[in-house]
């Protein structure tokens, strides 16, 4: 590949990009199972979403040996530029943004969607390693500078509303203070003082003091706590999305012989509720096997956050850990029932192109810093 010597590729991590790609592949399985039903009973072909998933793929992939090609270095001086365009982005979606079941977070492009949000935990990570690579910048109440960094885009996401995504942020940031070795005592406080606040956004929510916070996203936080007080209405997908996973037993049904997904009693089966379907049809077995292909992503960026070659390099990989580990635990812990409902996607498996490609650009991030993790001597 152009840009990269090579000397470096004896470091390139193949297990890491053949995970991926695999989880891509049983994405695409389990969106058709989903959704094939639903599109022929539409008049369309069984495998649009299909087609477009692997469209967004070979887009990501193409991402992903750009991103690789650069030395990560390089993205040192465009890392503010990146921040502030996103914030430009994440106004502009407020403003002409197309709307889509109560919330604004797309841009319409043709036949496709560009979600800012997804494109800016990038701009996040790029942003937070920046600033955080030297280390006397998150000494003492310094270490307040980077959740202020955050906290205008956290807030214009709110405002969308998005809380998922606002909740991916706040991990990110908080991964990435940790591991950069800001104090404990310090992110404690933090913390506590953010779950006030948060508490308090809620409260006026309810009074009507404010209007961050939607009715509907408290109806999802009172369902979290007891599904079954509403079971016909907001609490049906989580009922749903339960017994599907339920029901799958050890080995699965089956492939497209889910009852909860084929007959169309689990909702956006083929984007949020994606892991329910894999859960229903391919049972326990399928599921731990998924579970263990994320596990393998996040140790391999581990693994590259501990071998890197400087601080920025660490940095960015615990970045893009922190991504995908907080997609992974709010997204399956929803479909379990012991999360709230926040419409968060399943990194590489969920429907979605935005989502994809901002994936599959974290993947290339790793990829980079594990490349480049030894330095040459001459």
């Amino acid at each position: 590949m152009v840009g990269i010597p090579r000397r470096y590729w004896r470091n390139f991590d193949i297990i890491l990009l053949l995970s991926t790609l695999i989880l891509i592949a049983l994405g695409m399985v389990a969106i058709y199972s989903a959704s094939a039903n639903r599109l022929m009973n539409n008049g369309l072909s069984p495998f649009y979403y299909v087609k477009r998933q692997a469209i967004f793929t070979l887009l990501g992939l193409v991402g992903l040996a750009l991103v690789i090609s650069i030395d990560y270095r390089a993205w040192l001086r465009w890392s503010r530029q990146i921040y502030f365009i996103n914030i430009i982005l994440l106004i502009a979606v407020l403003v002409i943004g197309k709307t889509t079941s109560g919330s604004q977070r797309w841009f319409k492009l043709g036949a496709f969607n560009l979600q800012p949000s997804e494109i800016a935990k990038i701009a996040l990570i790029l942003i937070l390693a920046h600033y955080m690579e030297k280390r006397e910048n998150i000494q003492g109440w310094k270490l307040l500078n980077p959740f202020f960094i955050i906290g205008l885009p956290v807030l214009l996401i709110m405002l969308q509303p998005d809380m998922g995504t606002a909740m991916v942020f706040i991990g990110i940031a908080f991964s990435m203070t940790f591991v950069a070795g800001a104090d404990g005592k310090h992110l404690t406080l933090i913390a506590m003082a953010g779950g006030a606040t948060l508490g308090l956004i809620i409260f006026g929510s309810l009074q009507g003091w404010l209007k961050i916070v939607k009715p509907y996203q408290i109806n999802r936080l009172l369902v979290f706590l007891d599904p079954y007080r509403d079971p016909t209405g907001s609490g049906w997908n989580v009922i749903q999305s339960m017994i599907a996973v339920g029901s799958g037993g050890l080995f699965g049904k089956g492939f497209l012989n889910g009852s909860q997904s084929q007959l169309n009693f689990l909702p956006a089966n083929h984007t949020d509720f994606i892991f329910s379907v894999v859960a229903e049809e391919f049972g326990f077995v399928g599921s731990v096997i998924t579970l263990l292909l994320f596990l393998v992503i996040i140790w391999r960026g581990i693994r590259i956050a501990s071998n890197a070659k400087d601080r920025y390099g660490m940095l960015l990989a615990v970045g893009c850990v922190a991504l995908f580990s907080c997609h992974l635990v709010i997204n399956v812990g929803m479909t379990l029932g012991i999360m709230p409902v926040t419409g968060l996607p399943l990194p590489f498996l969920t429907y979605g192109g935005s989502t994809l490609l901002t994936n599959l650009i974290a993947i290339g991030i790793l990829l980079n810093v594990g490349l480049r993790r030894k330095k040459i001597m001459f």
